[in-house]
């Protein structure tokens, strides 16, 4: 267990404080991931309760539905591998055959447009769907305006490792964790780049969804945050045990404790509770909860470049290599990932909208420092 953490641990064990950073850093960052992904849950079932009903749900009513999936991710957690396992399986058929069902009933039933001849109906075409640029962020310059197109990119690579943490459940975790790791990123590539294509074909107003009343404006469109939110608590957890472990926390007889499922279950309800708390902020104000979630990609990404660098500074420090490698490709892709890991954290920090109020405040660059003054 352990995941990053245990591999700076092994690469610079003479630094120890390397490890206990990016074991703090990323349980703090994995929680909060895990609450930004129920809330999101939350957020769109009140925009689908919007679309059905049209009664708009308040803060409270969002907080406690947040509540409850938070209650419901620490369930099945509790489970432990056999838990996770049987959500990862359905995940994975779920998200297989929704993204089919979404793609086809788009495409097939999105309203067409009409051209200048009544008899010619087509949808958007292709020289929209990969050109075309809509600026809502109120930035005048449109090359920063597409490098901020990566934060949500990158966000969905936010917890791609997570079979790393559960590695020590597994057999053959040697070739498992890793192709593991790699699946999920080209799978959600491959998945993502159709779902987007779809939608993109079928948009019938880019104006209209950026100025939706519900809740959370893609949820027009459909889509669902909390079999991947869930597994936010499971690499937490799973950090918590490990950090106990080494005792670089305290309480190392609870972290360490293991239910009949075999989970660390208080890391699990840990997890719950903090992300059940950092949810109640959004009834009180919303810039407040962002304030609090703002540092969550960042962490990650920053957590990532530890055993990047890692590598890159210290390539003695890998000693023996696993049967998974990329060879002599190995050191020119991690300097590769260092540059473009600290070249979004760098866009991580700036103001996503222009001109900037409280409202729309990127506050990543207060909150990240009051990460590290753990």
């Amino acid at each position: 267990m352990g995941g990053l953490y245990y591999w700076v641990s092994k690469m610079k064990a003479d630094k120890p404080v390397l490890g206990y950073v990016t074991g703090i850093l990323y349980s703090c960052a994995m929680i909060f991931t895990g609450t930004s992904g129920n809330l999101s849950t939350a957020l769109y079932i009140a925009s689908m309760a919007e679309v059905g009903t049209g009664i708009t749900l308040t803060r409270v009513q969002i907080a406690a539905m947040a509540w409850g999936v938070n209650l419901l991710s620490g369930i099945i957690n509790t489970f432990g591998s056999r838990g996770i396992g049987t959500v990862a399986q359905i995940n994975v058929w779920w998200t297989l055959i929704g993204t089919i069902i979404l793609v086809v009933t788009l495409l097939v039933k999105s309203p067409v447009k009409m051209s200048e001849h009544p008899d010619d109906r087509f949808q958007n075409s292709a020289s929209f769907v990969f050109t075309d640029l809509e600026n809502f962020t109120g930035w005048e310059n449109k090359g920063f305006v597409v490098l901020l197109g990566f934060l949500q990119a990158v966000y969905t690579l936010e917890g791609a490792e997570t079979s790393a943490q559960v590695a020590e459940e597994a057999q053959n975790a040697e070739w498992l964790a890793p192709i593991g790791i790699a699946a999920s990123i080209v799978g959600s590539w491959f998945i993502g780049l159709i779902y987007l294509l779809a939608l993109l074909f079928s948009i019938q107003s880019i104006p209209s969804v950026q100025s939706t009343s519900f809740a959370i404006p893609i949820a027009q469109l459909y889509y669902d945050a909390f079999l991947a939110a869930c597994t936010c608590f499971t690499a937490s957890s799973r950090l918590l045990y490990a950090l106990a472990r080494d005792n670089a926390i305290p309480g190392k007889k609870a972290f360490m404790s293991l239910n009949r499922f075999q989970a660390p279950w208080v890391g699990v309800w840990l997890s719950a509770t903090v992300a059940i708390i950092i949810s109640a902020a959004y009834i009180g104000s919303v810039v407040a909860f962002n304030a609090i979630l703002s540092s969550a990609a960042i962490a990650v990404m920053l957590s990532y470049l530890q055993p990047i660098l890692c590598r890159v500074l210290w390539p003695e420090s890998m000693g023996e290599r696993g049967p998974f490698h990329l060879g002599r490709y190995s050191r020119i892709i991690n300097v590769i990932s260092a540059m473009f890991t600290i070249f979004v954290c760098v866009l991580f920090i700036l103001p996503t909208s222009m001109p900037v109020n409280a409202l729309n405040m990127n506050y990543s660059i207060r909150s990240v420092p009051f990460l590290f003054s753990f």
